[in-house]
């Protein structure tokens, strides 16, 4: 896009050549007349054709005159036709090309010089070759015979003065816009001076031998670059670091690129990047930068960060600690209450009996939230260790159907399990693969109504173990499905999350990443959910048989 100090001077130029062409016209259109007039007064012989000839010669500087005039702009390649025309015409009535009139084959450059359009030049060109020829096949053919030697003294004078004038004042301006064109570009080279001097980086052109030919901006001291020019372009790096921007020149040369971080000489303290990027066979440009902000800024960051995971840390092996201490009265009160509701000393009156279950549930309830927060806080604190052994995985998910069918009668929900017939065999830890379980089967029976299903699945499936638990409870949202996995994020309303902790997904996550697997969960609202793990904990690589329906024990 031209800008506007460009436009201007554009403007400027073509109305220097309007008023050049305008006066070039009228003293073309005034040497005509003032011919015809001498001419026709004189009495010579052949003075009425010579006349016409100077007739025709001067209508298109009518034209261009009229053009002027008028202000318009275009137009100018059909006066290019009728200069040639007339100059054609001209010539042939007084001799062809050798005769007085024969400059006047020039008469299309003439004009296209004092246009002031360059693009009309070829066609100029073009136009004069073409009336040369004419001219000078007329001259040779011996067409119309030239003039008298009194009126073709006239015509030649004519002929010299109008085209020489045409000329020179193309020569003259053009000698002005080459000058304007100068000073514009002197101008745009001292504008883009001053923004390569102001930006906030270092830019260098650098010399084959390491020298830096030209600096703009400011150096990393806040000097100006200029002061660089001539010095060794590693200077810039403190000296126990110079052969790092040596490499990286070489580099820069041999593969087109370079980049590097090194300690500025003026600034021991600091940090500084440079970017090297070849610009010809042998020169390299560099761009710069104070890093040393940008340092400061991560290094806070950092400090920030490891603040943060050492109080994350804290936390976990705070809440570790008190797991462990809750957990010590908490047996004691649960077996205490077991004891009551047994009636182990004695029989009891059936409000105390009621009285003992109700502290035995809740105790119950309480030490399996304690438990979750405890094995969480161990998986945060990178400080839970696998049990890992080999067993036949069947046997576990077993125990969880028959520790969970009377939660699942009571709720009124079916729970069924898919096993393999043939044992499966997998290195894992039993404790986990059973929490995991549990964990599964128990948050499904929690969002699974009256008379829903839930189908917990058992298999060898790519070469990893899959376990799948399957209900036909109320889904979740997309949005939470992706949340619950996290730690202590919950899903339902609020009388479902004040059952638990949100613990129980994330611990079945941690234990799968834990044995090298991960958790998948695929749900919909009111289709009911999908929780799939898949661990690489199979103990041999064969395929087991199929998977048979079995009843929960």
């Amino acid at each position: 896009m031209n800008s506007p100090s460009r436009q201007v001077r554009a403007r400027r130029g073509a109305v220097n050549a309007s008023a050049e062409g305008f006066w070039w016209n009228a003293a073309w259109l005034a040497a005509c007349v003032a011919g015809v007039v001498v001419l026709l007064a004189s009495g010579w012989a052949d003075a009425g054709r010579t006349a016409a000839a100077l007739a025709i010669g001067g209508l298109p500087a009518l034209a261009g005159l009229g053009l002027a005039i008028s202000g318009r702009r275009g137009g100018r390649r059909a006066l290019l036709v009728c200069w040639t025309l007339a100059a054609a015409a001209a010539v042939l009535l007084c001799g062809g090309a050798l005769g007085p009139l024969g400059v006047w084959c020039l008469a299309p450059l003439a004009f296209a010089a004092v246009s002031g359009r360059p693009r009309l030049t070829a066609a100029a060109g073009a136009a004069v070759l073409g009336v040369l020829g004419l001219g000078l096949l007329s001259s040779l053919l011996g067409g119309v015979a030239a003039p008298a030697p009194p009126a073709a003294g006239l015509l030649r004078a004519v002929a010299l003065v109008t085209v020489a004038g045409g000329l020179a004042l193309g020569l003259v301006g053009l000698t002005r816009r080459f000058a304007q064109q100068e000073r514009a570009a002197l101008g745009e080279a001292g504008k883009l001076r001053r923004l390569a001097d102001e930006q906030p980086a270092l830019l260098l052109d650098l010399l084959p031998d390491g020298r830096i030919a030209a600096a703009f901006g400011r150096t990393l001291d806040g000097a100006g670059a200029m002061t660089l020019a001539g010095q060794p372009f590693a200077h810039l790096a403190a000296p126990a670091e110079r052969d790092l921007l040596v490499e990286a020149m070489a580099e820069a040369r041999a593969r087109g690129q370079a980049e590097r971080a090194f300690t500025p000489a003026s600034d021991p303290e600091g940090m500084a990047e440079v970017r090297l990027r070849r610009i010809g066979p042998l020169r390299v440009l560099a761009v710069v930068v104070d890093a040393g902000a940008r340092r400061r800024r991560e290094a806070v960051l950092e400090a920030a960060r490891v603040e943060a995971e050492q109080q994350n840390a804290g936390k976990s092996r705070f809440l570790a600690n008190m797991s462990h201490e809750l957990r010590t009265p908490l047996n004691a009160i649960m077996g205490f209450s077991d004891i009551m509701r047994s009636r182990l000393f004695g029989p009891l009156s059936d409000r105390y009996a009621e009285y003992a279950e109700l502290i035995h549930e809740s105790g119950g309830h309480l030490l399996d939230l304690i438990n979750d927060v405890l094995d969480m806080s161990k998986i945060e604190a990178e400080r839970f260790d696998l049990a890992r052994e080999v067993f036949d995985g069947r046997e576990a998910i077993t125990a969880v159907l028959r520790l969970m069918r009377g939660q699942a009668d009571r709720a009124g929900v079916q729970l069924r399990g898919v096993l393999p017939r043939e044992p499966l065999d997998i290195d894992a830890d039993r404790r986990a693969l059973k929490q995991i379980a549990l964990n599964l089967v128990s948050n499904a029976l929690k969002f699974t109504p009256r008379g829903g299903a839930v189908t917990v699945g058992l298999q060898a499936a790519g070469g990893q173990l899959e376990l799948v638990v399957a209900d036909t409870g109320t889904g979740m949202s997309a949005q939470d499905a992706a949340r619950v996995g996290r730690p202590y994020e919950q899903a339902g309303d609020a009388e479902k999350r004040a059952v638990g902790t949100g613990l129980g997904l994330s611990l079945v996550r941690s234990f799968a990443e834990l044995h090298g697997g991960d958790m998948f969960i695929e749900s919909a609202l009111g289709e009911g959910t999908t929780v799939t793990v898949r661990m690489p904990v199979l103990a041999e690589a064969e395929a087991p048989a199929p998977a048979v329906p079995a009843e929960a024990p």
